[in-house]
């Protein structure tokens, strides 16, 4: 009698599918904690920003003059820009490019946050920066 080891073409045939249908839910949601993970750095850099626009303020007693393009530099994945900066108020905008396109979030004198855009399948935030799909 002849004895057989190994598997058959079957028993490889389920393993693929369960490891397929395996990865086709994991990678989704990897992707979406990678872009999760991704949101803190402008939402942080925003923050920031406003702390040394508040010390200029105190210095200066004007947000007016305020360095913006030297100071808030953002990464490769945010912009960083003061569109709104005069003597009394001013507007931080932090913009998403290249993997993090669709994101824009801004913090202005009052401090508050908002999410003016998310790409398509995110919630934009109301009053806070949106930080997971479904908002804040």
């Amino acid at each position: 009698m002849r004895s057989t080891s190994g598997f058959t073409l079957i028993e490889v045939m389920i393993t693929v599918a369960i490891i397929g249908i395996l990865a086709s839910i994991a990678v989704p949601s990897y992707q979406d904690y990678v872009t999760r993970s991704r949101l803190v750095e402008p939402q942080s850099k925003l923050s920031d920003t406003r702390v040394q626009l508040e010390q200029f303020f105190m210095n200066n007693r004007t947000y007016a003059g305020f360095p913006c393009a030297r100071t808030a530099t953002g990464s490769d994945k945010f912009n960083l820009t003061c569109p709104t900066l005069d003597a009394n108020q001013y507007l931080i905008t932090a913009t998403g490019t290249d993997k993090m396109a669709g994101f824009t979030f801004t913090l202005d004198d009052q401090g508050i946050k908002q999410t003016t855009a998310a790409p398509t399948g995110w919630t934009k935030g109301v009053g806070c920066w949106t930080n997971k799909k479904s908002g804040c």
